[in-house]
């Protein structure tokens, strides 16, 4: 599986915003953004002339590495959106907030959608009662997400149940803010429920994904 594997605190200063990709950390002043409001690099304090194009590329760099995907699955996503009914913008949105990574992380089970990813690719989330561990998956209404009990065969391997729930435990105790309103999560089980599909007013987010439309539609 492709990933990033940077720095991260750099990605949120290219593009000018928080991007929460660390977890506790962006919420403190430790956060690099706030001692250093300006891009990385040797011209990162030079001001320059942004060019609709500029302004475009950057909002797509924006939501792609908030969601932590690709650019191949970013426009995988988008051609999705296109031929879906409705504005293709919200549609992309909708489908990116669909994935499972990100859900994990919504329910509050891990801080950080890399860290939400880790548990998916380990095997430890089910999605109604069988084992996913593809990031990429999409949830549908009525699906529910929970951590999943490890196997006899597992246990044997290895696979501590009672110390990853603590661990999940410990997360949901640091976790910022409450889930969307299209999630329904259970703290006490570990499990979450997806009451509808996400809109555009469930990303709290200030994209201009209208701006990503125009870019791929040259």
């Amino acid at each position: 599986m492709a990933r990033y594997i940077g720095p991260k605190c750099r990605l949120c200063r290219r593009e000018g915003m928080k991007l929460y990709l660390k977890g506790e950390r962006c919420y403190t002043d430790k956060c690099p953004l706030t001692r250093r409001s300006y891009p990385p690099g040797q011209h990162g304090r030079v001001r320059r002339k942004q060019t609709q194009y500029a302004r475009q590329l950057r909002e797509k760099q924006k939501i792609k590495r908030y969601y932590g995907v690709l650019e191949r699955q970013f426009k995988k996503y988008f051609l999705i959106a296109n031929r879906m009914p409705g504005l293709t913008g919200h549609n992309l949105l909708s489908l990116l907030e669909r994935r499972l990574d990100n859900v994990v992380y919504r329910m509050g089970f891990a801080l950080t959608r890399s860290q939400a990813r880790q548990l998916i690719t380990h095997g430890h989330i089910a999605v109604n009662g069988r084992k996913v561990n593809i990031p990429s998956y999409l949830v549908k209404k009525g699906d529910i997400v929970e951590i999943r009990k490890p196997e006899s065969e597992e246990i044997k391997k290895g696979m501590n149940r009672p110390s990853l729930v603590k661990m999940i435990r410990d997360v949901l105790s640091k976790r910022q803010g409450q889930p969307p309103r299209w999630l329904e999560v259970d703290v006490n089980n570990l499990r979450g429920r997806v009451i509808e599909l996400p809109s555009r007013e469930d990303v709290d987010m200030p994209f201009e994904e209208h701006l990503v439309v125009e870019l791929y539609s040259k």
